[in-house]
């Protein structure tokens, strides 16, 4: 017997659906692993002889099952079936225009290129808090800005709680900053299978104003953290640069595009693949798994705590001394009423 679809949904009509699943099926050879794609495609044949599309009449309902039948194979959530009850417009790879551009570089400019907040914390840590990673024609000004502000701090923290993502250059840019400049450090891979061809992303030779070297250094993951953010974790983390502090990030290493199969319905495909040269993998489907896993909310507070206790450790007697010392027991009270506040929010909502 046939479901028939919500009110929202879209009845589809003689024809939609072998001609969503025989576009999709060819599509899939833009897929980074070509023999998972193989499996699929012959599964999806399978079942299409077997009938077994045969009760499926709505658009999203088509979506939601081929969606979950692609993800159970390939074990990949970011390979997914979208259904638009709009018809969609036709993908053009042309060159954004001059206009387009201009445009985007003036929403970026408004946002400051998502260099949200920059900042001295007490005790003399750096923060800099990044909701994404704008392109570096965009962004590096403003970042080596940044920079700048926190060069003379003891350690400095890095908030990517809230970032989706962005540009792998510009990754490779800000990690220059914490790595000296001979000899290059080998960031990270992109190994795209239409072409056989590897991207690498080495640290820069130079970067404008002065390094942050030699002083611990901290990164803010939540569930929110997306793609480049998540790079610039793992990076720092593989290369033992830096110490991640928060929750698992959301899992998506493997960049990709959107492909148009029929009027109503697209698929994104990963046609590329990350590889970290110390891991040889990446953090697609895992995410990056902090080094101290804590609740979101309390992760400045632990961070700032922790890189406050590492400063004491070898802070000479002074007015630096001092500043942490007056400074831990107010961190360590501010970490200990958020927690108490979260542990009454979370008790609440149960």
């Amino acid at each position: 017997m046939a479901v028939s679809p919500s009110p929202t949904d879209f009845s589809l009509q003689t024809g939609d659906l072998e001609a969503v699943l025989a576009t999709l099926m060819h599509q899939l050879e833009n897929y980074i692993f070509p023999e998972v794609a193989e499996t699929i495609q012959a599964d999806i044949q399978r079942r299409l002889d077997q009938g077994g599309y045969a009760d499926i009449t709505g658009g999203q309902q088509l979506a939601d099952i081929l969606t979950a039948q692609l993800q159970q194979i390939s074990h990949d959530l970011a390979l997914r079936l979208h259904f638009s009850p709009l018809p969609l417009p036709h993908l053009e790879t042309t060159a954004p225009s001059p206009a387009d551009l201009a445009q985007q570089a003036s929403a970026s400019r408004r946002r400051n290129f998502d260099v949200n907040r920059v900042e001295r914390l007490p005790g003399n840590v750096g923060y800099l808090q990044l909701f994404s990673f704008e392109p570096p024609e965009l962004a590096a000004e403003s970042l080596a800005a940044a920079m700048v502000l926190v060069t003379h701090t003891d350690a400095l923290i890095f908030d990517l709680r809230h970032n989706q993502g962005g540009s792998p250059a510009t990754v490779a840019f800000l990690c220059s900053y914490l790595f000296p400049t001979h000899p290059p450090v080998h960031l990270n891979d992109l190994y795209w299978s239409a072409t056989d061809q590897t991207q690498q992303w080495w640290t820069l030779p130079h970067v404008p104003g002065s390094r942050y070297l030699d002083r611990p250094v901290f990164v803010l993951t939540s569930p929110e953290t997306f793609s480049a953010a998540e790079e610039f974790a793992y990076n720092l983390q593989t290369l033992k640069r830096a110490q991640v502090v928060g929750e698992t990030t959301r899992g998506g290493a493997n960049p990709g595009q959107g492909f148009r199969l029929h009027d109503h319905f697209w698929v994104f495909i990963p046609t590329g693949q990350a590889i970290n040269p110390v891991t040889g993998g990446n953090w697609e489907g895992t995410g990056v798994v902090p080094d101290l896993k804590v609740p979101t909310e309390i992760a400045l507070e632990t961070a700032h705590l922790v890189a406050l206790n590492q400063l004491l450790e070898t802070a000479p007697l002074g007015p630096a001394r001092r500043e942490i010392e007056d400074t831990l027991p107010r961190v360590e009270r501010s970490l200990q009423q958020k927690r108490q506040d979260l542990m009454a929010h979370l008790g609440g909502t149960r």
